[in-house]
């Protein structure tokens, strides 16, 4: 086979290859735009439906399908046993989340409750803010949520009441309390010391939708490429040698 038409076709598969993984990878990116999209949805569907109660809450078979869901939970704090989560904001301030555990009124379950932000002394970063934890029943309105959010940390999750995270299966052997797989974000006005002005849950596409569109971009100029240099600029290289000849 000559040089040149192995070379092509060298080009040729190369072309195609690209073109199809960039094709692909737009796809896919359009692809996680819907399932985010889809999730959304989801949120917004569940924000909007009645709040479950306790007996809701434990009698769920699978408490996942309620995360987003507002919850009316009655019950006692477990005292001494709060931990301020460490290096979180609201509003571009960096506190604390003030995390405390639940225990439900009828139950012996515990759902860890994050009960709002609290700013930090930063002159002394071992102090920890003066927060009110109420004996008796109380009342708590908020969210059902997934656990706490865990930032990034070196080794394992600590101890003590200043912590960088909550490890669910750790504090549950640390603490002997029975805890529930979710967590609440307490809602309503500022109290006790704490700010609940949580970010609206939100579900951003449109860096897939930029993403897809500069896969799809990568693939059309492989195309366009391809078929000015190995199509169109030989045929016009022919027509200008074919009228010398002449």
């Amino acid at each position: 086979m000559p040089s040149s038409r192995l070379r092509f076709w060298i080009v040729t598969a190369a072309t195609a290859l690209t073109m199809a993984i960039t094709a692909s990878l737009g796809l896919w990116q359009l692809d996680r735009a819907a399932q985010k999209l889809a999730l959304q949805a989801q949120i917004s569907e569940r924000s909007a439906l009645p709040a479950w109660n306790n007996a809701n809450l434990l009698q769920s078979a699978d408490l996942g399908t309620g995360v987003h869901r507002p919850v009316e939970l009655v019950g006692e704090w477990v005292q001494n046993a709060s931990v301020f989560l460490d290096n979180r904001q609201m509003n571009t301030r960096v506190g604390f989340f003030l995390v405390t555990p639940l225990r439900l009124a009828g139950s012996d379950r515990v759902v860890l409750v994050q009960r709002g932000w609290v700013g930090r002394d930063f002159t002394d970063r071992t102090r920890v803010p003066s927060i009110a934890t109420p004996t008796g029943e109380v009342r708590v309105p908020g969210r059902l949520a997934p656990p706490p959010g865990k930032l990034y940390q070196l080794g394992e999750a600590g101890t003590g009441p200043i912590r960088q995270n909550i490890d669910l299966a750790a504090f549950t052997r640390e603490t002997g309390l029975p805890l529930l797989e979710v967590s609440v974000l307490q809602s309503g006005a500022a109290s006790d010391g704490l700010l609940r002005e949580w970010p609206q849950v939100a579900v951003d596409v449109s860096k897939h939708h930029g993403y897809a569109f500069q896969w799809f971009s990568l693939c059309a100029l492989a195309g366009i490429l391809y078929f000015w240099f190995q199509i169109v600029s030989p045929r016009r290289k022919r027509r200008s040698h074919g009228t010398d000849a002449r």
